[in-house]
């Protein structure tokens, strides 16, 4: 989901509890796809998403909508008025699955309203969604380095 993320063999084998091979395997596949791009630093061979590759929009789509945000779009941030962008943080930020959807939420928000809207949301998708909330003020002194790993942009305002 995260195209800024790079990942390399055993971490990605240790995260999908699968043996290494079969990891291999499938990331060749990718990769001789075109789906993939490698690297190589020292010893480890990292992977990246390719951007540029003519399915990329449709499979990060695929990934939103079995993730859940394109519901979490539709039912929480188009409803809930004055939001200037909302960020995925956690788990999801790093690609790494989750049932659990951290978001960092900036603009001028109805705290009750956005309760209602979340748990609404989260029925339907059935994760838990968890929230932070900024005003456009607050947000300025947000010390974004201070994240694991940098939040990534689920939404923005582009009015």
């Amino acid at each position: 989901m995260n195209s800024n993320t790079k990942a390399y063999l055993r971490g990605l084998a240790t995260e999908f509890g699968e043996s290494s091979n079969a990891i291999r395997v499938e990331l060749n596949r990718l990769e001789e796809a075109g789906m993939l791009e490698s690297s190589s630093e020292g010893n480890k061979k990292y992977f990246t998403a390719n951007t540029k590759h003519p399915l990329f929009g449709e499979v990060h789509n695929i990934l939103m909508k079995h993730i859940g945000f394109d519901q979490v779009i539709e039912r929480v941030i188009n409803r809930l008025g004055d939001v200037d962008q909302v960020f995925v943080t956690g788990d999801l930020s790093r690609g790494l699955n989750s049932d659990i959807i951290d978001l960092l939420i900036i603009g001028n928000i109805n705290k009750s309203y956005l309760i209602d809207l979340i748990e609404k949301a989260e029925e339907f998708i059935s994760k838990k969604i968890r929230y932070i909330t900024y005003s456009r003020d607050e947000a300025l002194n947000i010390d974004w380095e201070s994240f694991k790993t940098q939040p990534l942009l689920l939404w923005a305002d582009e009015s």
